[in-house]
């Protein structure tokens, strides 16, 4: 049985900084249970609390609380990396909206690190069909027009918009379009790095993500208007 979320406490932080400095097998197995009770215990509070405050915004939502669910495994996946150290020093939980892969829909995603934590929503990176979708709805006269205007108020929220993929406005597209930019993008995100806030070692700290996830619903709510009508 999950407890209630009571927050994380300090020594998730410190649990995380000394990770970075000892990033192997030898020591992370001797501090397991550390792992166990300042990680993945509040964590998993954490998903159960942050499901039910998300689902006033989106009834569907999937706030699961395991591992390689709403909580993304600790463990790095080196194979095809120079890195080869074996643990993430961050915490990330994932919660979605829509059938399918879970990183093939929108949702809202909590990072936190030794210094800092962040706050984003959206879909990272469109597979190909929903790609073309995603062009195809930034031109089109509708939703286009509502994405560039839940761009714009996010942006002017103090959000961060994500980066552009792309140099060129892709073969068939318009770059002259007054959303020619947003066709640069690979995925479509927006967040806000919130360094430590004093909220993160209390219950307070699902107020406190629910009111930023709640100003970024818009590029939720778009992204899932783009998948209902790309599947008609």
């Amino acid at each position: 049985m999950t407890s209630a979320f009571k927050g994380f406490p300090k020594e998730t932080i410190r649990f995380f900084n000394t990770l970075e400095a000892n990033n192997n097998k030898t020591w992370f197995n001797t501090h397991k249970p550390d792992f166990e009770d300042c990680v993945m215990s509040p964590a998993r509070a954490f998903v159960v609390a942050m499901g039910e405050r998300l689902r006033e915004l989106s009834p569907g939502i999937v706030a699961d609380p395991r591992v390689n669910k709403s909580i993304f495994r600790i463990y790095r996946d080196v194979r095809f990396s120079k890195d080869k150290t074996p643990y993430k020093t961050n915490l990330g939980l994932w919660f979605w909206t829509g059938a399918g892969h879970k990183f093939e829909n929108p949702g809202y995603y909590f990072h936190m690190d030794a210094e800092n934590l962040m706050l984003a929503v959206g879909i990272h990176t469109f597979v190909k069909p929903l790609l073309k979708a995603y062009r195809d709805a930034v031109v089109d006269e509708q939703l286009g027009e509502i994405l560039a205007q839940a761009v714009k108020n996010v942006a002017q929220a103090g959000y961060n918009v994500g980066e552009k993929t792309y140099k060129r406005t892709p073969r068939g597209y318009d770059p002259e379009h007054p959303n020619a930019a947003l066709l640069l993008h690979g995925g479509l995100t927006a967040g806000i790095n919130l360094g430590l806030p004093e909220q993160l070692h209390s219950s307070a700290l699902i107020d406190f993500s629910f009111e930023h996830f709640r100003n970024l619903t818009p590029i939720v709510e778009w992204l899932q208007m783009m998948k209902t009508e790309s599947a008609r």
